[in-house]
Formats: structure tokens, sequence, C-alpha cells
């Protein structure tokens, strides 16, 4: 039977090809940021958190982040950043999920530079404790980069839209505050990993269940580059083994 992967799950396998040297982190830089952080949330009244792309995981939300839409911190103490998540409209959970790889995506291929001077816009659906669904606006940039530049914390700063009109989806957008500039980004049809053709053709293979070896004979390649082909795209697809890995890019049309 084959097994069913959210949008959530496939965020998370997207990230999990980021490599950290965790000698190469200072995390003391975290606490100090925190004192600063939980100041601007409470001058601007808005909600701040921090995602940790090497833990995988929000390791700091500010003390104030129910507040804008009436919860209290004792509602949300036992299950931390959860609760919020799970509190997003269920159609824009998706889309903010594969909007989330789309933007890494763009973020990783920047240079250094264009890192620490671009942000993404998104807007999005939360219910608030009257039941009702408002809109907010998340802003999302680079805390913290490691040694070798990559992306590792991403301060998210969310906030009510002045635009609480009808709703017509989920909105993104990608800033530069240092030229002004604003880009668009479209709705993906789908989640994009780069692959390479041979990979995928490869992967191809594997799903039609053909052994290492007889992909070595069909595509007249050695047996150790079909292994590595086949390493490679389990890294890149954050899979656990080739099940998982078909599974994935099935589900997203990578295979056709």
């Amino acid at each position: 039977m084959t097994e069913h992967y959210s949008d959530e799950d496939l965020f998370f396998k997207f990230i999990s090809q980021f490599k950290f040297n965790e000698n190469n982190l200072d995390y003391s830089v975290l606490d100090k940021h925190k004192i600063v952080l939980q100041t601007m949330s409470s001058i601007g009244n808005s909600g701040i958190h921090v995602f940790d792309l090497n833990r995988r995981q929000i390791v700091y939300f500010s003390s104030n982040f129910g507040k804008l839409l009436g919860y209290k911190p004792s509602d949300y103490e036992a299950s931390g950043h959860q609760f919020f998540y799970e509190k997003i409209h269920p159609e824009d959970i998706a889309k903010l999920n594969i909007y989330g790889v789309s933007v890494t995506k763009i973020f990783n291929n920047f240079s250094i530079e264009e890192k620490l001077s671009h942000k993404s816009i998104s807007e999005y659906r939360m219910i608030n404790t009257q039941g009702k669904y408002v809109r907010l606006i998340e802003q999302y940039q680079v805390l913290e980069l490691d040694k070798a530049g990559q992306i590792w914390l991403m301060i998210g700063i969310v906030d009510l839209s002045a635009n609480q009109e009808e709703y017509s989806g989920i909105k993104t957008q990608l800033l530069n505050f240092k030229t002004g500039n604003i880009y668009p980004i479209e709705t993906p049809q789908k989640m994009e990993f780069e692959l390479t053709k041979r990979e995928i053709e490869v992967l191809r293979l594997v799903k039609d269940g053909l052994l290492s070896k007889e992909i070595s004979s069909k595509l007249s390649i050695s047996l150790h580059t079909v292994n590595t082909h086949r390493q490679r795209f389990l890294e890149k697809l954050g899979a656990n083994n080739s099940f998982e890995a078909v599974t994935f890019a099935s589900k997203y049309g990578l295979l056709g």
C-alpha cells in the first residue's frame, strides 16, 4: 500500500538536504536574538518566531504570539507553535508549504549579499478565538547564515493584514528591501526538486522494479554510477529509501 505524505512532510523532507556542521553553529547568538526579538514583538505588537533549518523546527516564538488572534499563553504553552499551525485555514496550509519550498530554494541560490537583502511576504488565513478566519501578513527573512554562507536561522514576523476584505487566496512575493524591487511568486503547480535528467531516468527504472545491475545494463553505465545516482536522488528528496523516493517523486509529478 502506498503511504500518503502531506505537503508539510514534503517540505521537511526537502529541507533535510541542507547539511550543517554543528561545530560551526554558535547557538549563543540565538539567545542574544531572543532578547531583542521579544522587545520588538512587544513594541510592534507583532508575533515573531525563528525557524532553525539545522534542527528543522521553530526554536523561538514571542510570548505574545497569540495575542493577534485573542489567544492567551496558557492556550498554547503545552503544544507550542504547533497550536498556531493547526489554526491556519486548511486550504492555505498546503500552499504555504509549497511556497516554503520555492522561497527556500530561491534564497539558497542567492549570493550571501542577496540572502541578507531579501524577504518573502505572504498573506494567509488563521482562525481567531471567535471562530472567524482573519487575514495575516507574514514577513520571512534570513536571521543568521552558517560559516559557509548557508541559510541557518530564518525570522518570521506576523501581523494582522490591513486588508480584511474578501479573501482571494494565498499571496506571496519577494522583496529586495535595499532596492525596493518586488517580485511576485507564482503558485507552483508542484513541488520542484532539482533532479538531473539521468537521476529521473534511474528513478523511473527503480519505480519499474529494476535492480541496480539491470539499470546499469539498460543504460550502459557502470553499477557504481547507478548507485551514485540513487544516493543523490535519495538525498535531494530527503527519502530514507527508494520506495519513499518513488512515492515523493510520483506525488509531485517528477516522473511524468
